[in-house]
């Protein structure tokens, strides 16, 4: 999943890393693998699997 933060900072808010959560449940429900996060703006990103918010196991 990818969405940007036009403001830009790339750094989650507290809002996408619930949203993440819900979102991973959700997906594991019908066998769906959540495997990153990444949020862009117009000069980097964060990614959630990078910094070790999100585990794939």
């Amino acid at each position: 999943m990818v969405h940007n933060h036009p403001s830009g900072n790339p750094l989650p808010s507290l809002a996408d890393q619930e949203l993440t959560k819900t979102l991973s449940k959700a997906l594991q429900l019908v066998d769906i693998p959540l495997l990153n996060h990444c949020i862009v703006n117009g000069s980097g990103f964060f990614s959630f699997f990078d910094s070790g918010l999100m585990k794939n196991d």
